[in-house]
């Protein structure tokens, strides 16, 4: 099955289907120079959100690359997203003009609600918008979640010409549902987890059934997660690796080849100058209907990512998506 390099979205724009994540990359100078080795590699696709406290990185190495005229804007595809803690439609703008001006861009290509639930802001020390959290460790909710409200601040914000394309993260059937009948300009992107021992196949034929393309993050099972929980092993599996020896592959590029046939848009993250080359190497190989079948085999509905280890309590909130 053959792999595009981009993907068009409902709204005619079209968006690159590898891109470079960074979510957990705080490290400035190691995402300082991944980004630069991404860009050089041939990149096109950045990733990135307001809670993950780099943007400002992102910003100062794009206005390098224009600067010196190596890209232009229209080259590049940024994906930034609204936090939870942003998510109250009198908070758009603010939160959307701060991620702007972090980023030193006039428009971001794609703007995602970040999650479906709402948490109160507080102000850290160094000034940074944060979620708050009660006595009790548990992360403090909003449970007044406005979602229709906030989509409709996206809508506003795409017409005035400050985000190209809106979409968004996380959200499960219903509450998708729940924006599409109440929008004027429908979703054209949804990211949410998605690698072969979590193939949300169902999830995947309702966004194409409703023509929303979906990015898959922790394509290669983000093993930094087993700090707090026991994963999925995908990079180690004796399936996974038998199909990289058999096209001559690394175990990451047979996981990330395999999502894109799938057809997904996927952000591996990396820092590391050698694994960002690797990770875009994945258009000069195709997977059989042999390995296909295999790797779907490992699919069991394992999910890493259920926020609950980084909002305890968020279980409670009532748009608590799973």
């Amino acid at each position: 099955m053959s792999v595009e390099m981009t993907v068009e979205l409902n709204d005619g724009h079209k968006m690159p289907t590898v891109g470079l994540g960074t979510w957990m990359a705080t490290d400035e100078d190691a995402l300082t120079a991944s980004i630069h080795e991404a860009l050089k590699v041939g990149y096109r696709h950045i990733d990135t959100a307001s809670a993950y406290c780099n943007e400002h990185v992102i910003g100062k190495v794009l206005k390098e690359w224009f600067d010196e005229e190596k890209i232009t804007r229209d080259e590049i595809f940024v994906t930034t997203k609204l936090p939870p803690w942003g998510s109250k439609p009198e908070k758009v703008e603010r939160f959307l003009k701060r991620s702007l001006d972090l980023l030193q861009l006039d428009y971001v290509d794609m703007y995602l609600i970040h999650v479906p639930f709402t948490l109160n802001e507080y102000i850290g020390e160094n000034g940074q918008p944060w979620a708050g959290f009660k006595d009790d460790g548990n992360v403090d909710m909003d449970e007044s979640t406005d979602l229709i409200g906030v989509w409709r601040e996206f809508e506003k914000h795409q017409q005035e010409g400050l985000i190209r394309s809106i979409g968004l993260s996380d959200f499960n059937q219903g509450q998708i549902e729940r924006i599409l009948k109440n929008c004027e300009i429908p979703p054209s992107n949804h990211q949410f987890e998605y690698n072969a021992a979590l193939q949300q196949d169902d999830m995947v034929k309702f966004c194409k059934d409703n023509n929303m393309v979906c990015t898959g993050y922790a394509t290669l099972g983000s093993s930094g997660a087993s700090s707090y929980r026991d994963v999925p092993e995908l990079l180690t599996n004796s399936n996974v690796i038998e199909i990289g020896e058999k096209h001559k592959k690394t175990p990451a590029q047979v996981l990330l080849r395999h999502s894109l046939q799938k057809g997904l848009v996927v952000i591996p993250k990396s820092t590391n100058p050698a694994r960002v080359r690797q990770n875009f190497e994945i258009f000069d190989f195709e997977l059989d209907d042999e390995d296909m079948d295999s790797l779907s085999g490992l699919d069991c509905g394992f999910r890493i990512y259920d926020f609950e280890s980084v909002f305890k309590g968020i279980k409670n909130h009532p748009e608590y998506p799973f």
